[in-house]
């Protein structure tokens, strides 16, 4: 039995079929091989956020070419940043009596009653990506995933270097992309961030506004602009992912502006278009975020199917970029 406590990190994380076809984007993929020691194949229900981002899409790529490298039968179910798709997909992996189910969650909250619902069928269930809060740790097994706090955290260091760099004198006014309103990396990116501000800069520093862009490119340019009109003297973006960022870059242009010099921009992912930007002196720096959790997803899902223990973290090798490192990195980057 797997202990719940072990948090991974990452090395480079009952509704008719009919009606979840209504509201869920599913398929079926099968690997070539027996998935455990040339016995039955392990059957994978695997529930994805959506596709709202760069990093999203390497994510849904990576778990789906590892589960075939594996020989799992996976069953992919796209919840389109929906939490009620996402449930429904998850009953009907359970209806379906799968082997394992594994989930990126599109909130923190409200999955108690579906989470109960697997374990009285006795499937486990693996969280990938982002946790959840639930009234029972028992009702999943682990969590494949980065410390989204210590993402944040590091992101206010980073920008410490940036203003340094850039030679940003006087008070430094935040403006803040969030996440997905409810959504971990949200709220825990949020939190590490504030956390290093009001402990080394709470005289210097202050985000004077704040909204969510839900991750995507459009929110990100939408919400930006709306940024510009109420706070023109905005002199730093800190954007959840790498998405928004590019998203609000189109509007700081618009406007007149140049980004990474008239406004400082951190960033969190290290998605291609991401580095692109940086590259281009657009963004001053990157948290990295690496998408690449398939193989630690289907190491973990093999040893739950097979009654095993986990007792080891993952070690991270996700780093902060800068300007002057984006043309090094570029070159190199697999997604």
């Amino acid at each position: 039995m797997l202990n719940r406590r072990n948090f991974l990190t990452a090395a480079i994380g009952v509704a008719a079929a009919g009606t979840l076809a209504a509201c869920a984007k599913e398929d079926d993929s099968a690997g070539d091989s027996a998935g455990s020691g040339g016995g039955k194949k392990i059957t994978l229900g695997f529930s994805q956020v959506g596709s709202e981002s760069g990093w999203r899409t390497a994510n849904s790529e990576s778990v789906k070419s590892a589960a075939k490298e594996a020989g799992y039968t996976l069953k992919f179910s796209d919840a389109q940043q929906k939490q009620e798709n996402q449930i429904s997909a998850i009953r009907n992996y359970i209806a379906q009596k799968v082997d394992v189910i594994a989930f990126s969650p599109v909130v923190v909250t409200g999955w108690d009653a579906v989470l109960k619902e697997a374990k009285a069928a006795k499937i486990p269930v693996v969280l990938t990506d982002r946790s959840v809060e639930t009234s029972d740790d028992s009702l999943y097994v682990t969590l494949v995933g980065s410390d989204f706090t210590d993402e944040g955290r590091r992101a206010a260091k980073i920008l410490e270097k940036v203003i340094e760099k850039a030679g940003l004198k006087g008070n430094v006014k935040i403006a803040q992309l969030e996440g997905t309103t409810g959504a971990a990396p949200a709220i825990e990116r949020a939190k590490g961030f504030k956390e290093v501000m009001d402990a080394e800069h709470k005289d210097d520093w202050k985000i004077v506004v704040s909204q969510t862009g839900d991750f995507t490119r459009a929110g990100g340019k939408q919400v930006m602009a709306a940024f510009l009109q109420s706070n023109p003297d905005i002199n730093v973006l800190f954007a959840h992912n790498d998405d928004m960022a590019i998203g609000a870059i189109q509007s700081i242009e618009a406007a007149g502006k140049k980004p990474g010099k008239d406004i400082l921009i951190v960033s969190i992912d290290g998605v291609k278009d991401g580095f692109v930007a940086m590259s281009e002196g657009k963004i001053n720096a990157i948290v990295e975020c690496n998408p690449l959790l398939g193989p630690q997803l289907m190491e973990v899902v093999k040893t739950v199917h097979d009654g095993g223990t986990v007792e080891r973290w993952i070690k991270t090798k996700e780093g902060d970029f800068m300007q002057d490192q984006a043309k090094a990195a570029l070159p190199t980057r697999k997604y």
